[in-house]
């Protein structure tokens, strides 16, 4: 459930930069913005093989 609030911590700490480069037009933030979704994808694919591992145990 750790990994849960993880994503949930991510997206929140997006939230920011989501609205600078959709309202603001600030570039950086929208370099931020793909970071964060990057690592975003990562930890979900961390938890689809968790959850895999777990339903095949």
């Amino acid at each position: 459930m750790s990994q849960f609030s993880k994503v949930k911590d991510l997206v929140d700490s997006l939230e920011g930069d989501f609205e600078k480069f959709y309202d603001k037009g600030n570039q950086a933030a929208g370099t931020r913005v793909r970071k964060g979704m990057q690592e975003l994808k990562n930890l979900a694919q961390e938890i689809r093989v968790d959850v895999q591992s777990k339903k095949n145990a």
